[in-house]
């Protein structure tokens, strides 16, 4: 008989309900992931964290499924904002349903419900008042603004509250006056919705948001807005487990941006080199990953740390990169050693540091001896960014894997804490 997911289902729980449904056998299923039946067997039965997301992309299409199918999408009980970023999911997508910039922009920005203000609107149906669009534009790039403070900090609930209306009104400004400016702030925040859904764990939502990010670029037929929405486009495509898509459109966009002299192109091109180097290690492509993230750092010791595009790229991110690329692609212990030569305070922003934090907590988990220090950088992570780390997968299962062994080694309280904000058992 079938077992039935329980009601808090680990990741193991649903590939081995996913693979039993196939009636396929543990050796057939590692098979066709190309990993072994003792590491699948370790994963289904919670003795091995499922926080690679590489591997987790290969069992996922080995079961012919999504990775979100097998994740879900984790939130802790009593969490308020999290809670509240999830439930925000739905506006934001039907938001970019709606902003399709090849439909007609017949309604103006108060109409669209912007900011309710009964005055923005003319006194007939469809018409409009000119006289208010720059005040209600301004109110628009004041919102954007705060839009990006909020993904700065991981603040996926308030982004979330912000971007529906904010997607709407800048798709109306588009028709109008200010549409070059409107162009530019569309892009980015239809960039942001796709970061947000990705961290929330919405893949193909994300993907949405991305392509919109794309049609804004290419209205305002700008190449380095292009390079910056292929860098959301292939992020979005490599959360869906399509390494080869995430590398096909960022290697294409790199080639695009290689002699451009524009501002933002050097950081956008880099940081396009880093998905690269990422979508590549999801291939197995290790030397020609090594490369790709090699050639991103040689291009950020001539920019220096930057802020283009709110990227961050510069020395300083590259090794973030790098340490995740390696925790994922199976080396712990050199993302180790790149940690170690790594100064998050550089950046001061949250959902940068969170990751360093993050993925190196993942790093120390499996080097012999070190789930103290596991702990202590988790522990980090969740009080730079507590949305970010109670909503996140690899985090949730990082923190799993810590708690049993802690359990056997008479682990400490403070994980134990951790755990039960995340609403992890042993």
């Amino acid at each position: 008989m079938t077992p039935r997911v329980s009601g808090d289902p680990r990741i193991g729980e649903r590939i081995k309900v996913r693979r039993q449904l196939r009636g396929w056998s543990i050796r057939y299923a590692a098979s066709r992931a190309g990993i072994s039946h003792a590491t699948w067997s370790r994963i289904e039965r919670g003795r091995q964290a499922a926080d690679n997301r590489f591997m987790l992309a290969d069992v996922a299409a080995a079961l012919d499924c999504p990775p979100d199918e097998l994740t879900g999408v984790p939130v802790a009980a009593g969490d308020r904002e999290a809670t509240a970023a999830n439930l925000g999911v739905h506006a934001v997508r039907q938001a970019l349903v709606d902003i399709d910039l090849r439909d007609p922009h017949g309604e103006p920005i108060g109409r669209l419900g912007y900011d309710g203000d009964p005055s923005a609107v003319g006194d007939g149906p469809g018409e409009r008042d000119i006289s208010r669009e720059p005040v209600l534009f301004a109110e628009l790039v004041r919102t954007a603004e705060l839009l990006d403070t909020l993904r700065q900090a991981c603040d996926y609930a308030g982004a979330a509250r912000l971007l529906p209306s904010l997607l709407r009104g800048l798709h109306a400004a588009t028709a109008g006056p200010s549409r070059a400016d409107a162009l530019r702030l569309l892009c980015d925040a239809a960039f942001i919705a796709s970061s947000v859904l990705r961290n929330l764990g919405r893949p193909a939502d994300a993907w949405l948001g991305a392509e919109r990010c794309r049609d804004a670029a290419e209205a305002a037929e700008d190449q380095v807005m292009m390079g910056y929405a292929a860098y959301a486009r292939a992020t979005a495509a490599a959360a869906c487990g399509s390494y080869h898509r995430s590398l096909k459109l960022a290697g294409r966009a790199v080639d695009e941006l290689r002699g451009v002299g524009a501002p933002g192109a050097a950081e956008v091109l880099g940081s396009l080199q880093l998905v690269c180097a990422t979508a590549s290690r999801g291939l197995h492509r290790t030397q020609e990953s090594r490369a790709g993230a090699d050639e991103a750092a040689a291009l950020a010791g001539r920019t220096g740390e930057t802020t283009v595009k709110g990227l961050y790229f510069g020395p300083t991110n590259v090794a973030i990169w790098r340490v995740a690329i390696e925790v994922d692609g199976g080396d712990p212990g050199r993302a180790v050693e790149i940690a170690r030569t790594v100064d998050p305070s550089v950046l001061p922003v949250s959902f940068r540091q969170v990751f360093y934090f993050a993925d190196t907590a993942r790093a120390l988990a499996r080097v012999r001896g070190q789930d103290r220090a596991a702990i202590r950088y988790l522990l980090t992570a969740e009080r730079l960014a507590p949305q970010h780390v109670h909503t996140s997968v690899t985090a949730r299962e990082t923190a799993r894997a810590l708690l049993e062994r802690s359990v056997r080694r008479a682990g400490g309280s403070e994980l134990r804490g951790l755990a039960e904000r995340l609403r992890i058992s042993a």
